[in-house]
């Protein structure tokens, strides 16, 4: 039977330690305080920038291929950046992060058309307050 939640609430993060240099993506994905899935990998030579839109990526990618629901789906960044961008409130300007953003709305409308989500949000908060996405990041980076 698939999953489903009234909301998934979803914190991503990426980083990388050089920029560009040796990257990773940190996602931490929970519903009433209960974790639903993480993930933490490394993704080669990237910028931070690559990395942010990689993990949003990566997550979307993990609800198509685990056939999550959910009614609201809230993404939560600290990359204001990235998510005014993935929003169309900024434009993207460079060719390969105009890529990873059309993937990102290729996915959501997959999601869409699929009846796995209804409503998206995407938010930002201080880089504080996504310690576990930010955890899973560099937890990703210490193994390489």
């Amino acid at each position: 039977m698939a999953e489903k939640y009234d909301l998934l609430e979803i914190n991503t993060d990426g980083g990388s330690r050089g920029n560009p240099g040796p990257a990773g993506i940190g996602v931490y994905a929970a519903s009433v305080g209960q974790v639903v899935f993480t993930i933490s990998e490394t993704i080669g030579i990237a910028t931070n920038n690559v990395a942010e839109y990689t993990a949003v990526i990566r997550s979307l990618e993990v609800l198509t291929e685990k056939g999550i629901f959910a009614e609201k789906l809230r993404y939560i960044l600290d990359s204001q950046l990235i998510a005014r961008q993935i929003t169309g409130q900024y434009k993207v300007k460079l060719p390969h992060l105009q890529a990873l953003r059309q993937k990102i709305v290729v996915l959501v409308n997959k999601l869409r058309d699929n009846g796995q989500i209804k409503l998206i949000t995407i938010t930002t908060v201080p880089r504080e307050l996504n310690k576990k996405a930010d955890k899973l990041v560099n937890e990703a980076l210490d193994r390489q």
